[in-house]
């Protein structure tokens, strides 16, 4: 990842995640807990759209949705943005060790399991966005 600007705090977070439910609640904590600017993707093609424009400090993203996976958009998303690709934490109930492993690979900062304690949610985030090197 690129270090220019300020790449140590996180700003502006992107949820990717096709449950309503799950975005609300993930909304509601991190609106709630931190100054963070929340942004909203309903579908990875939504997401790949949204992340055109002002791109996002950290990037939530759902494993499993049903028009692209979450490993489809990171692809996508790391193809277009090459070095300027935002921090991406994988949200999912998938976590044993082989899936985790999966996901580090790809170069995710973190993994988060579903479901989530949305008082520990921001914690979460500030610990695999300041890990990730």
């Amino acid at each position: 990842m690129s270090e220019t600007g300020n790449k140590s705090k996180i700003n502006h977070v992107l949820i990717v995640d096709d449950d309503d439910n799950i975005r609300l609640i993930t909304q509601m904590s991190l609106e709630g807990l931190t100054t963070w600017k929340v942004q909203e993707a309903r579908s990875g093609k939504e997401a790949l759209t949204c992340l055109a424009g002002e791109l996002p400090d950290v990037i939530l993203l759902d494993v499993m949705m049903p028009d692209m996976t979450g490993m489809d958009v990171f692809g996508q998303a790391k193809t277009l943005l090459g070095d300027n690709l935002p921090r991406v934490i994988f949200m999912t109930a998938k976590v044993q060790a082989s899936e985790i492993e999966k996901y580090r690979a790809l170069g995710a900062a973190g993994v988060i399991m579903k479901p989530f304690d949305p008082m520990k949610l921001p914690e979460q985030i500030e610990e695999a966005f300041s890990h990730f090197s």
